[in-house]
């Protein structure tokens, strides 16, 4: 008789996660700028503003955002999954933390945005960004496992 295999999504929650209360985007900014942690505040502003899946906020590049070395008031990115342009509105705050960000870390029009290990020319990956969410939202007491 063969051994019955247990599924691997047994016990665990399916199905779409539900969002970050405002409460807890509060929380999580007040925490990384009380910890100085410019790259993540610039990342979870951005991933805020812009409301994009994980996937095409670490494929942005520095010219998506900050064409003249300054973040704009607007942005147009072309979505990966659908293809269609989304325009979104970058708040002064967030603003604020891409202009840090790229005057500490001297990144270059045609560069990503968000570096990552991998190299100077690749990004920041959806995986390594599913970490630092998970991180954030246990950072302010909530389970890693219920936000995304």
């Amino acid at each position: 008789m063969p051994a019955v295999r247990r599924p691997w999504n047994k016990g665990k929650l399916v199905g779409p996660k539900p969002p970050l209360q405002p409460k807890h985007v509060w929380a999580i900014r007040t925490r990384l700028q009380m910890q100085r942690k410019v790259r993540d505040l610039a990342l979870f502003n951005l991933a805020i503003d812009s409301k994009l899946r994980g996937c095409d906020v670490v494929s942005l590049k520095v010219e998506d955002i900050a064409p003249h070395g300054y973040a704009t008031e607007r942005a147009t990115v072309r979505q990966k999954k659908t293809g269609r342009p989304v325009r979104f509105e970058i708040t002064e705050q967030s603003r604020q933390s891409v202009d840090e960000y790229l005057r500490i870390c001297k990144r270059q029009p045609g560069s990503f945005l968000f570096g990552g290990r991998r190299g100077k020319d690749k990004s920041l990956t959806t995986r390594q960004y599913a970490r630092l969410v998970a991180t954030w939202t246990a950072m302010i007491g909530l389970d890693a496992s219920l936000f995304g």
